[in-house]
């Protein structure tokens, strides 16, 4: 894009692996921005009072109609919402496209167009499927007690996972678990039974050069944030780190290093 960069800020919400996505492509195409992170459960109305839109579709549990909440949340308006100068862009998808027509390098989308439509299923499938997957598996850790999560949530590869204070984050993620995600025990073990065949999909799609290829792509980013949330799980990261997605996890978000003693 000629001229000077365009003036961004990304509304967010700590620790969100679909905000994470918005931040990792503007960090890809080297936009200075600015991050607003937003108090969880009231996003939804944080980014509608400041002139975003509903986002217009309804986000499923798998073939499952959502909760209530989701629903709401949905029309009110979500993250991650990215304002540049007087434009306002909702959606990781959105966000992608919008970035390439602004600054179209690095690109986001491979130029060959069969590489583009296979880039265009991987990062569909991450923000359909996938990214809800990892969410709900995520706030279904709960059900096992605070030393599930890596630090308890508290630090990993997205940073501190929704809020900061560990007492109203274990608060706050039973709540959300509960009546906004409806995580239980019994959907727990049906997402679980799903989750191996999603990530040998990734794998292949790594193989293939669709993921993790010598340029990393709107697809890339879309899908390690997910894989990044699953591994605050401690009984799902050793096998996640051994795969072939693994190494475009250590690639694009690493472990944060251990502080020294």
């Amino acid at each position: 894009m000629a001229g000077d960069p365009p003036e961004a800020t990304l509304y967010a919400i700590p620790g969100s692996h679909a905000c994470r996505t918005g931040e990792l492509m503007l960090e890809h195409k080297r936009i200075p921005y600015r991050r607003v992170d937003l108090w969880p459960g009231m996003h939804s109305m944080s980014v509608r009072m400041r002139g975003f839109p509903g986002k217009g579709e309804e986000r499923m549990f798998g073939d499952k109609k959502p909760t209530l909440a989701i629903a709401m949340a949905d029309r009110m308006g979500t993250v991650p919402a990215l304002r540049i100068r007087d434009e306002r862009i909702q959606t990781n998808r959105a966000i992608a496209r919008r970035l390439d027509e602004l600054q179209p390098e690095p690109p986001l989308f491979p130029s060959d167009p069969e590489r583009r439509a296979e880039v265009e299923a991987a990062e569909r499938w991450g923000d359909d499927t996938f990214q809800m997957v990892a969410r709900r598996l995520g706030m279904a850790a709960v059900l096992h007690g605070r030393d599930a999560m890596h630090e308890r949530g508290a630090d990993g590869r997205l940073g501190p996972l929704l809020w900061h204070n560990d007492t109203i984050r274990w608060l706050g993620t039973n709540a959300f678990a509960r009546f906004v995600f409806s995580a239980n025990p019994d959907n727990e073990a049906e997402m679980l039974a799903e989750l191996r065949p999603m990530l040998d999909r990734i794998d292949a799609w790594v193989d293939a050069g669709v993921l993790n290829s010598d340029e990393l792509n709107a697809a890339d980013y879309m899908i390690v944030t997910s894989l990044a949330l699953l591994c605050y799980r401690e009984d799902l990261a050793p096998a996640i780190t051994a795969r072939p997605s693994g190494s475009l996890l250590d690639r694009v978000l690493p472990l944060p290093a251990a502080a020294p003693a």
